[in-house]
């Protein structure tokens, strides 16, 4: 019988692929399923024999541990490179445009307010 290995539902392209390889280069015979034509399925990846899943398991959350250090010394290296933007540094590439943001979230606030107000919520 088939047993979840891995929802793919947000996950990156990248991190789906080098999952995928994992299992080939260990021999674990999977089966993936898609989001279907609406995306109202389950992407994910299924292990065909429950023996292999403690194998499986045990490959992908060493993967995992590999890949949370790995992503964290790029968003070192950006952080100490100043390449991750705050929402002051967006505000001086395109002032322009963040007012113009600020002004239509505030609008649709002022609506929402009024419309509450105006039917006695």
């Amino acid at each position: 019988m088939s047993t979840l290995l891995f929802s793919l539902r947000g996950v990156p392209d990248d991190e789906a692929y080098e999952i995928r390889e994992l299992l080939t280069a260990n021999d674990i015979d999977y089966y993936e399923t898609s989001a279907g034509n609406w995306g109202i399925s389950m992407p994910a990846l299924w292990i065909r024999d429950n023996h292999d899943l403690d194998q499986a398991q045990k490959l992908l959350n060493d993967y995992h541990y590999m890949r949370a250090i790995e992503q964290r010394k790029i968003y070192d290296q950006l952080k100490n490179e100043g390449g991750n933007k705050h929402i002051f540094d967006v505000f001086k590439e395109k002032p322009l445009r963040f007012a113009v943001y600020i002004g239509a979230v505030a609008f649709i606030l002022y609506l929402y307010v009024r419309m509450l107000a105006e039917f006695g919520f």
